[in-house]
């Protein structure tokens, strides 16, 4: 089964994306709350700000996306989640530390004509991309992991 010829597939991957797209919400407005608010360093207030979308991401996708996946427990499906997550955050972190300081190099360099710090884009650009290489991680580890009890049958086109 692949994505691109199923059509239940695609549509899944369509919820997928906007619940990511919520997830991205929380993401980038509790690690902006965090970091210029209550100056946290970006990668602690990129790890909590993830695990809130996290959260936000189960719950949606356990009750839109795949609202089919119902053999499982609840509290053994969001375990399963959240390992998949935790590989998430394994992916993410170094995204952070790696990719950080020479986008604010960037930035600085740049000398942008806005009234922000080049801090801001160097940042939200910093966690754009980490969220991009994780969702795809998150997706397809999800689908065939977590979610991995919908009847295929349904899913036929």
């Amino acid at each position: 089964m692949t994505i691109l010829n199923n059509r239940q597939e695609r549509l899944r991957f369509f919820k997928f994306m906007v619940v990511g797209a919520i997830g991205a919400v929380v993401d980038f407005g509790v690690m902006n709350l965090l970091t210029h608010w209550f100056d946290a360093p970006l990668v602690i207030a990129g790890t909590i700000s993830f695990v809130c979308a996290v959260i936000s991401n189960f719950i949606w996708n356990r009750y839109w996306t795949y609202p089919d996946s119902r053999s499982r427990p609840l509290h053994r499906q969001l375990a399963m989640f959240f390992l998949v997550n935790v590989a998430g955050v394994a992916i993410r972190i170094p995204i952070l530390w790696i990719l950080e300081p020479p986008l604010l190099r960037l930035f600085t360099a740049l000398a942008l004509p806005v009234a922000v710090s080049p801090d801001f884009p160097a940042k939200n650009l910093t966690v754009a991309v980490a969220v991009g290489i994780v969702m795809l991680w998150n997706f397809f580890a999800n689908r065939y992991w977590t979610y991995n009890d919908i009847d295929e049958q349904k899913s036929k086109p």
